[in-house]
C-alpha cells in the first residue's frame, strides 16, 4: 500500500478517534493519535458527556453533522450492541413562545431531511408517562434522536483503527509544534518529537493551549456545566434491563434550561440554569494515569450544590417522580463554548498543515470527523464548512476579552428563543464607520455583525411614511417577522427607487491585492477573465476544486498591479493570503504578490437612485455621465474636495456608485453628499431596505443563496464563469455542466397572499413532498409582495405552485421569473 501523509491527531476523544477512523476508511494509513490522558479514559469532555443527541438545528451544516453521527454510532457495534440507543427525542413547551419555537424547529427538521412531529400535551404524556403534563402545551418529537455511548464508541473506534494500523499513544503530553518555512513538520511531546506532514488538534477545551503553540488564537472558552444522577426513582423501576439503560425518549425542558435521560432506575439531569463558570485549564493540574476514573478526571470539577438547587426544584415539577429520590452524585463538567456557538474547523492561517477540530460536542462528532477527513483527503468537505471555519472571526473577535464575554453569553442563551436578527447587547460599538455620528443623529437602529454597527433603518425617515404612495406601504407582519423590523424600510426603499439614498457599505470586506504577481494569482483563483485594462470591475466567483462556490467577489483593477476586492469576510482574507504566500514562496520575483485587508482604514458610501447623477454633479467636476463612467467601471474622482475611488456598481438595482475613500476623509465625504442632496430629497437608508431591493433584483448573497454545496449553474451564476479561460480552480469539475442540466436550481418565489413574510430556512413543499428550503427572503416593497428564494428540483418550473411551511402553517407561493425588477437593466445602465 502506498504511504500517505504522516498524520498526527492530538486528542483521543470522540472527535479524534472518529477522525482517525474516517481517514482509515479513505485509505490513509500513516496516523498517530496522542492524548495526555490514559486511552481507556482520557479525561476530556467525552469521558463524562451524557450523550444526548438532538439533531434538529437552525444550521443545515450542524444538522448534517448530527445526522451522520447518529448513522455512524448506530453502525458501530460490538456483540450486537450499537453505540447509539435510538429512543427518540422530546422537547416540551410550557409557554406559547416555546411552542411556536418548536413549530419553527420542526420546519428546520423538514428542511434538513429529519423526520419529526408536533405533539399535543396529551400525546407528550402518552409518549412520556412520567411527565407532569399540567403545564405542557405541546412538544416536538424526533424519533431518530437518542443517546450516544460516547466513551464506549471511543474504545471501539480505537480497537478498529488500531487493527488498521493507527498508532495510539496515551499519557503523552504535547509540548510544542515543530515547523519549517511556515509548514508543520512535527509534534513535540514529553516522549520526543513525532514527525508529521499534517497535524489536527482535537484537544477539546485544551485546544486554545495547543493553538497558542503556533501563535494561533483559538477562540474557545472552557465552561463548567452541571450534571447530576439521582438515586433510584420508583417510577423507573423495572423499565430497563441494563443498569445504565434507557427506554424513554431523551427529554429537553428548555423553558427551564434543563434536559433529562435515564440511567437505568436513576435519572441524569443536565442544567444550563446556573451562572457561567469559566475554567482556567492551567489550574486543572495533571492526573496520574492510574488515578483517572469516572469520578476523578480533569474535566470533572467539584459539584456546587447551591447552583443546582433551583434546577432540582424545577425538575421535580416536570417529573413528579423525582420527589421520591435525591441527588446521589453531581459534578461540574467542562465543555467548550465559542463566541458564536459554532465549532472551530479547518486549517490555520498561520501554519500550513496545522488543522483544528475544536469546540465539537458528541452530537456532531462523527459528522465533523467525516467533514475533516474529506477536507484532508480531497480538499473539500461535502458539507459546507463556512459557518464553522476557524478563520471566520475578525481580529477583534479573537481577543480574550471578546471570547470570554461572548462565550459566556452563549452559555446563558443556549436554550433561549432567539430571533435570526437577535443582536448582542454587549459588547457593542467595537467597530463603527466614519459615518456613525451622522447615523446616530438620524436615529439609526443598529444591529451588529462581525463587530460592526450596521444601521437597519433611520427614525428620521418615519415622516416619509405619510408622503409615500399607498401602494408602497407594506402589510402588517406577524409578531415574529416583525421583530427587528420597521415599516420605515419601505420609505427608504421608495426613496431609493424614486430619488436618491446613501447607504453605508463600510462593513463589507475590502482587500487590496498588489504586486507583479497579482493578476496571475487572481486569474487562477477566480472564474472570470480579469486580464482587462485598469478601471475594469468584474463580478466573479471563487470555487473549490469540486466546483462548489466558496465565495463571490467583485474585482476592480485600479492599476496594472493593484486590484481592490470586495469580499465576503475573513475566510476570503485567509484564502487569498495563503495562496499569495504560496505563489510568492514558490515563484520568481515576478510572482511576488501581497494581500492587505484595507477595510478598517477605508470606508464606502453606496449612492444610488435615479437622481444620484444630479446630486453628484453639484459636488464634483468629474464626468459621471454614462460615457464618463460606464457600468462596472471604476475611476479616481474628487467629490467635495475628497479623493474618491468611484465604482459604477449597484446591489440595489438603481443608478449609482460605490464611493470609496480613506476613513479619515469619510465624514467629510458624507457631509458633502448629504448637503448637496437636500434639493433632491436625499435620505440615509439602511440594511433592511437594502436586503429587499437586492432580492427584487435577484442578486445572490454568499452563505445563504449559495455555498460550497452549490455549483454556479445551480445558483444561477453561470454568467460569471468563463470556461474559455485557460485555467482556474474548479474548472475541471464544471466541464459539461450547464444551468439547464442542473438537477436543482435556485428559484424565485413570490408569496400568493401578498402579505405572509418568511425569514429563511423554511421547508418548501411541492405536491406534498419537502423538496427544498428557503435561502433568502424579504418583503419586496417595489413589487408589493413577499419574496423568497429556494433551491428546488429542476422539475419544478416557473409558474408552478409550491408551499412554504412557516410555524406549522402552509403558505402558497408561485415560482416566478427573475429578476422581478428591471429585468432589462435599463435602470442600472442608463
Amino acid at each position: 500500500m502506498a504511504s500517505t501523509p504522516r498524520i498526527v491527531i492530538i486528542g483521543a476523544g470522540i472527535v479524534g478517534t472518529n477522525l482517525a477512523d474516517e481517514l482509515v476508511a479513505r485509505g490513509w494509513n500513516n496516523i498517530t493519535v496522542l492524548d495526555q490522558g490514559p486511552l481507556n479514559m482520557p479525561g476530556g469532555s467525552t469521558s463524562h458527556a451524557p450523550g444526548l443527541v438532538f439533531q434538529t438545528n437552525p444550521s443545515k451544516t450542524m444538522a448534517s453533522f448530527a445526522k451522520y453521527t447518529v448513522e455512524k454510532l448506530l453502525s458501530l457495534t460490538e456483540d450486537g450492541v450499537s453505540c447509539f440507543n435510538q429512543v427518540g427525542g422530546l422537547e416540551v413547551a410550557t409557554t406559547e413562545t416555546r411552542l411556536a419555537d418548536l413549530k419553527r424547529k420542526l420546519g428546520y427538521a423538514s428542511s434538513w431531511g429529519i423526520e419529526g412531529r408536533i405533539l399535543s400535551s396529551a400525546e407528550c404524556k402518552e409518549l412520556y408517562p412520567l411527565l407532569n403534563d399540567e403545564n405542557i402545551l405541546g412538544g416536538l418529537h424526533v424519533p431518530s434522536d437518542g443517546l450516544a455511548s460516547a466513551a464506549r464508541a471511543v474504545q471501539l473506534l480505537i480497537k478498529r483503527t488500531e487493527a488498521a494500523g493507527v498508532k495510539y499513544r496515551g499519557s503523552t503530553t504535547v509540548t510544542g509544534i515543530e515547523q519549517s518555512g511556515r509548514r508543520v513538520t512535527g509534534v513535540e511531546t514529553s516522549e520526543g518529537v513525532i514527525p508529521a506532514d499534517i497535524v489536527i488538534s482535537c484537544a477539546g477545551f485544551w485546544g486554545a493551549k495547543i493553538g497558542a503553540m503556533i501563535g494561533m488564537a483559538v477562540p474557545l472558552l472552557p465552561l463548567a456545566h452541571q450534571y447530576v444522577k439521582t438515586t433510584a426513582v420508583p417510577q423507573l423501576s423495572g423499565r430497563n434491563e441494563l443498569p445504565n439503560g434507557a427506554t424513554l425518549p431523551i427529554l429537553r425542558h428548555q423553558d427551564q434550561d434543563l434536559y433529562y435521560r435515564e440511567h437505568g432506575e436513576r435519572y441524569g439531569i443536565g442544567s444550563y440554569a446556573h451562572r457561567p463558570m469559566p475554567v482556567d485549564v492551567d489550574t486543572l493540574g495533571t492526573y496520574a494515569p492510574e488515578t483517572v476514573s469516572e469520578h476523578n478526571m480533569p474535566s470533572r470539577l467539584d459539584f456546587t450544590l447551591e447552583d443546582f438547587l433551583p434546577a432540582w426544584e424545577a425538575s421535580k415539577q416536570i417529573l413528579p417522580g423525582l420527589a421520591e429520590s435525591e441527588i446521589e452524585d453531581g459534578f461540574n463538567g467542562i465543555f467548550s463554548f465559542t463566541p458564536d456557538g459554532g465549532p472551530l474547523l479547518g486549517e490555520s492561517k498561520e501554519l500550513d498543515g496545522f488543522y483544528v477540530a475544536e469546540a465539537v460536542w458528541v452530537t456532531h462528532s462523527a459528522g465533523v470527523a467525516k467533514a475533516m477527513a474529506e477536507l484532508l483527503t480531497t480538499g473539500k468537505s461535502e458539507t459546507d464548512l463556512g459557518e464553522c471555519d476557524i478563520t471566520r472571526f475578525e481580529d477583534v473577535q479573537l481577543t480574550p476579552e471578546y471570547v470570554n464575554e461572548t462565550s459566556q453569553q452563549n452559555f446563558v442563551e443556549i436554550y433561549d428563543v432567539l430571533h435570526p436578527l437577535q443582536p448582542k447587547l454587549s459588547p457593542r460599538n467595537l467597530r463603527v464607520s466614519p459615518f456613525h455620528a451622522r447615523h446616530k443623529e438620524l436615529g439609526a437602529f443598529f444591529l451588529e455583525s462581525g463587530g460592526w454597527e450596521r444601521p437597519y433603518w433611520f427614525e428620521s425617515n418615519a415622516a416619509l411614511l405619510k408622503e409615500m404612495p399607498a401602494e408602497w406601504l407594506p402589510p402588517a407582519r406577524d409578531a415574529w417577522s416583525n421583530m427587528f423590523s420597521s415599516p420605515i424600510a419601505a420609505a427608504e426603499a421608495w426613496k431609493t427607487r424614486t430619488a436618491v439614498a446613501m447607504y453605508d457599505m463600510t462593513p463589507l470586506k475590502r482587500l487590496e491585492v498588489s504586486g507583479p504577481g497579482a493578476l496571475k494569482l487572481l486569474q487562477e483563483l477566480t472564474t472570470a477573465d480579469l486580464d482587462k485594462k485598469p478601471g475594469a470591475v468584474t463580478y466573479t466567483l471563487l470555487l473549490d476544486h469540486a466546483g462548489g462556490v466558496r465565495s463571490d467577489i467583485t474585482v476592480a483593477r485600479l492599476s496594472e498591479d493593484t486590484f481592490q476586492l470586495g469580499a465576503n469576510g475573513n475566510i476570503d482574507t485567509a484564502y487569498f493570503t495563503r495562496a499569495a504566500r504560496h505563489q510568492t514562496q514558490s515563484g520568481s520575483a515576478s510572482d511576488w504578490v501581497q494581500v492587505r485587508d484595507t477595510t478598517g482604514g477605508t470606508c464606502c458610501i453606496g449612492l444610488w437612485g435615479p437622481l444620484a447623477r444630479d446630486l453628484v454633479a453639484r459636488v464634483s467636476d468629474d464626468d459621471f455621465s454614462n460615457d464618463g463612467l460606464k457600468y462596472f467601471r471604476a475611476k479616481s474622482v474628487v467629490i467635495g474636495g475628497v479623493p474618491v475611488t468611484a465604482m459604477r456598481l449597484s446591489y440595489v438595482g438603481e443608478l449609482g456608485w460605490e464611493l470609496y475613500t480613506s476613513a479619515d476623509n469619510g465624514q467629510r465625504l458624507w457631509d458633502a453628499l448629504w448637503q448637496a442632496g437636500q434639493p433632491f430629497g436625499v435620505i440615509a437608508a439602511g440594511r433592511a431596505a437594502f436586503s429587499s431591493l437586492r432580492l427584487e433584483k435577484g442578486y445572490r448573497s454568499w452563505g445563504t443563496d449559495m455555498t460550497t454545496e452549490h455549483d454556479p449553474y445551480e445558483a444561477g451564476l453561470g454568467f460569471a464563469v468563463k470556461m474559455a479561460k485557460e485555467s482556474f480552480i474548479g474548472k475541471g469539475a464544471l466541464e459539461g455542466r450547464t444551468e439547464e442540466g442542473s438537477a436543482r436550481r435556485l428559484r424565485c418565489l413570490t408569496i400568493d397572499d401578498g402579505r405572509s413574510i418568511v425569514l429563511g430556512k423554511e421547508p418548501v413543499f411541492y405536491k406534498e413532498q419537502a423538496v427544498g428550503y428557503v435561502t433568502s427572503a424579504a418583503y419586496g416593497y417595489t413589487v408589493a409582495k413577499p419574496i423568497a428564494y429556494a433551491y428546488l428540483p429542476a422539475t419544478v418550473a416557473v409558474g408552478d405552485s409550491v408551499e412554504i411551511e412557516y410555524f406549522g402553517r402552509r403558505i402558497t407561493a408561485t415560482v416566478s421569473e427573475e429578476p422581478l425588477y428591471d429585468p432589462k437593466m435599463t435602470r442600472l445602465r442608463g
